[in-house]
């Protein structure tokens, strides 16, 4: 599995590009879920609490709900994954984004994970 080092990471398995502001899911949470068929975000323009549910993700067999990693304005959904739900099996980490957000307060940068301890985190779950 692949965790890119430029992004941070959470316990619910979203990723966090603070360059760019864009969230998804990692690929462990991917492939997890299994085929990829729905991305539901009702909250686009709203601001969220670091943790609150910012929409959620339907694969073949379940829903899961999706997790803001930092306090932030939910500004953009993927429009391309309404048409191309795929992508986040595919392009976890690339076209497979799923939001961008603004984030509203950047010390909740430092609860999120590095790739290496993302990665140590899954070994012990």
């Amino acid at each position: 599995m692949d965790y890119p080092t430029n992004l941070k990471y959470t316990k619910e398995h979203e990723w966090f590009d603070i360059e760019t502001g864009l969230v998804g899911i990692t690929d462990y949470a991917q492939k997890e879920l299994g085929d990829i068929v729905y991305a539901e975000v009702k909250t686009v323009g709203e601001i969220l609490k670091q943790n609150e549910v910012f929409g959620s993700i339907e694969a073949v067999k379940t829903v899961s709900d999706l997790y803001l990693p930092v306090t932030a304005k939910i500004i953009e959904l993927n429009a391309d994954l309404e048409s191309h739900p795929e992508l986040v099996n595919q392009e976890p980490y690339g076209k497979g984004w799923i939001i961008r957000i603004e984030p509203q307060n950047p010390e909740e940068f430092a609860t999120l994970m590095d790739s290496e301890a993302y990665q140590n985190y899954l070994a012990s779950l």
